[in-house]
């Protein structure tokens, strides 16, 4: 069975900075790259708030410059899906890990970086334009709808947090909500309903994302009327909740409610020694492509001084 110093599951922005950083410490990392190369931000059109990139960046393009940087150094990247684990509990055990249910490999460290997956509505006119005007992420989109009219989707603290922070970028944001109230704290919904140019529509789902390559509208659906209306706008969010991809490790890792595996302190180490998490998967807080960066970082660093702390 092969052996491998440094594992990295997951090639998002965490994995492949871990995988930078891993290689520069001489740690050889072998990385696996998870079912979509590059993570979310594959299906992000344009990035515009990642340092760097004075004109922005697409980011597919930015992954693939972070897989060459993560190559040049020596990282072994290849595609594969991890679908079982077998972690040591001891210190300075060996962790075994099987990769597309067929192959196992052996790894005295572990980087898990296989990130959230956003929640989706699951409409064929929202997955078709997701790119072209409906995004589940208002820090990162909102600025390419300034002073222009969105919709938001969700009922909870997410919710009502993404549409206020709209509200100072847009000139009307309306949100739906699918019951007679929302989930949010009272704290956040006295916040939405204070914002002047917050619109909310309770017992409202959507019926269908208007346009054709870009969003133009929104068709409304009153689950308590039955009635249909068309409103116009250019940017549709989803807020209805991220799920972490930390299936394959319940039962073995510390994870919160939702499934996100908690880390130590200020640190990536898991619960088990040897086994690190960095990105989404262990920040449901921020959610974004720097500070999952900065994070894959954190768990190469911690990784290299447990495999020192061994020798």
């Amino acid at each position: 069975m092969e052996r491998i110093k440094c594992l990295i599951i997951g090639s998002g922005p965490a994995g492949y900075t871990a995988a930078i950083y891993a290689s520069r410490a001489d740690l050889k990392p072998v990385l696996y790259t998870g079912m979509e190369p590059g993570g979310q931000l594959t299906t992000t059109t344009e990035v515009d708030n990642f340092p760097g990139y004075p004109d922005g960046v697409e980011g597919p393009e930015m992954m693939e410059q972070l897989k060459k940087q993560a190559e040049r150094f020596g990282t072994d990247v290849r595609i594969g899906l991890a679908t079982k684990v077998e972690f040591s509990k001891e210190i300075g055990g060996i962790h075994k890990v099987e990769i597309d249910g067929t192959t196992w490999v052996e790894a005295q460290t572990v980087i898990i970086s296989t990130g959230a997956t956003a929640k989706y509505l699951g409409l064929e006119s929202e997955s078709r334009l997701r790119g072209g005007g409906v995004s589940a992420c208002a820090v990162c989109d909102g600025f390419f709808y300034r002073n222009q009219e969105v919709a938001i989707v969700g009922a909870g603290d997410t919710a009502a947090e993404e549409a206020t922070y709209l509200a100072n970028i847009c000139k009307k944001v309306t949100m739906l909500v699918r019951k007679e109230e929302m989930r949010a704290s009272k704290a956040m919904q006295h916040r939405v309903k204070n914002t002047a140019n917050i619109e909310v529509l309770y017992n409202s789902e959507v019926d269908e994302v208007l346009g054709d390559q870009v969003v133009e509208g929104l068709r409304i659906f009153n689950n308590k009327t039955l009635e249909k209306t068309d409103i116009a706008i250019t940017g549709l969010f989803i807020a209805i909740g991220h799920k972490p991809n930390t299936d394959i490790f319940k039962s073995q890792l510390t994870m919160d409610e939702t499934g996100y595996l908690i880390t130590s302190g200020k640190s990536s180490k898991t619960n088990l020694p040897g086994v690190f998490a960095a990105g989404d998967v262990q920040d449901k807080e921020y959610r974004q492509a720097i500070t999952a960066a900065g994070s894959g970082c954190m768990a190469a660093l911690d990784a290299e001084r447990y495999l020192g702390a061994l020798e």
